[in-house]
């Protein structure tokens, strides 16, 4: 029984609502009233088709124009036609429900053309060309377009030939309860195309493995994890779909003196004793060659001293980072006796004092004594 509330009125969209509105509308009415959703509510599935009825005369250009003018008497004549399982029901549920079941109108799916997947290349880069930008040849597989049938999938001389399981459309129709639900063909996977005489060369596919020569710039500054895309030089596309895009994916390589930290980057660097208690002026290794450094006297162990520019200037940034030095004091080896008679010399004249010369040490001493009494 065609319903006689206004139709604005059920949908709970007003007079000059938008065609995509109503269908909004309708669409949140009927995922809520669905009488599979609600199967112990005896008036779901009345909601169910008042919004139906609703949508169907609200959706229709000419239909909704008649009402708008004329009410209820106007639409009267055409109102709940299709009823569940007919037609109109399966068309105004399909366009509604299409998306969130995979599916969509059947019309015009035919020879669905597909983007080519996107593929992954990870390069190893030293140090120093992340810093300064190199140029390179990478060779990878892909699935390019097959030359024989010029992605056809069919021997040359003849062509694809509409499928048989959807007639061409690419997608098929179920009927699941009240849902009627379009999915892709599982025979031709949407293209809409069957093969009978597949092309020698790729079997059909359209496509063939094939291995590809690449030239890759890489831009001065790149670091750990930052990816150059190289549009277009993907996998081919299928039945003509665009190419996807390869993604170059920067690892750094482990480097023998420096670690990088975003446009700064760090070294040990070792000194003699004598260095560092008298202070003095030692080379450091940079990238750009070595450079001077004044270490000053009475210099400990861990301590960092920092050469500004001396780094690496990122990506999209102005500035070069830093080169952090950090100090170890190096005990000296292999001494003769001559050299070890010195130090046993130098550690008595500085015993008398040891507080003076060895604060830490002092300092150190002092909590262990705290915390043992």
């Amino acid at each position: 029984m065609a319903s006689k509330r206004d139709y604005y009125e059920i949908l709970g969209v007003n007079k000059d609502a938008s065609a995509e509105d109503i269908k909004k509308s309708y669409r949140k009415l009927a995922m809520k009233h669905h009488p599979d959703r609600n199967p112990d509510n005896p008036k779901a599935e009345e909601h169910f088709k008042e919004a139906k009825e609703a949508y169907e005369m609200l959706s229709d250009e000419q239909k909704r124009a008649a009402y708008d003018q004329y009410g209820h008497a106007g639409v009267e004549q055409g109102a709940g036609a299709g009823g569940f399982g007919g037609a109109g029901f399966g068309d105004a549920f399909g366009d509604i429900f299409g998306d969130i079941f995979g599916g969509g109108r059947s019309g015009g799916q035919g020879n669905k053309v597909f983007r080519g997947a996107d593929l992954r290349y990870n390069m190893e880069v030293s140090l120093e060309d992340a810093a300064k930008g190199t140029e390179t040849k990478i060779r990878i597989p892909v699935q390019s377009t097959c030359e024989t049938c010029n992605g056809s999938g069919a021997r040359p001389g003849t062509q694809p030939v509409s499928c048989t399981t959807c007639g061409g459309h690419g997608q098929v129709r179920m009927q699941q309860g009240f849902f009627s639900v379009q999915q892709t063909c599982p025979k031709c996977h949407g293209s809409g195309k069957m093969v009978k005489d597949p092309c020698p060369t790729c079997h059909g596919a359209g496509r063939t493995k094939q291995n590809k020569t690449l030239s890759v710039k890489i831009p001065a500054g790149v670091d750990e994890g930052d990816r150059i895309r190289l549009s277009g030089e993907g996998e081919a596309g299928v039945n003509g779909g665009p190419t996807g895009d390869l993604y170059v994916v920067i690892h750094l390589k482990e480097h023998a003196i420096f670690q990088r930290e975003g446009g700064n980057l760090h070294c040990e660097m070792p000194i003699s004793f004598s260095s560092a208690a008298l202070g003095g002026e030692i080379e450091v290794p940079t990238l750009d060659g070595s450079a001077k450094m004044k270490i000053p006297a009475e210099t400990q162990t861990g301590a960092v001293f920092r050469l500004r520019g001396k780094g690496i200037k990122p990506l999209r940034q102005s500035e070069h980072g830093d080169l952090m030095v950090h100090v170890v004091v190096e005990t000296p080896v292999k001494l003769t006796e001559k050299q070890k008679d010195l130090l046993r010399e130098f550690e008595t004249s500085t015993q008398a004092d040891s507080g003076k010369h060895s604060p830490r040490n002092k300092s150190w001493m002092n909590k262990v004594k705290d915390f043992f009494d």
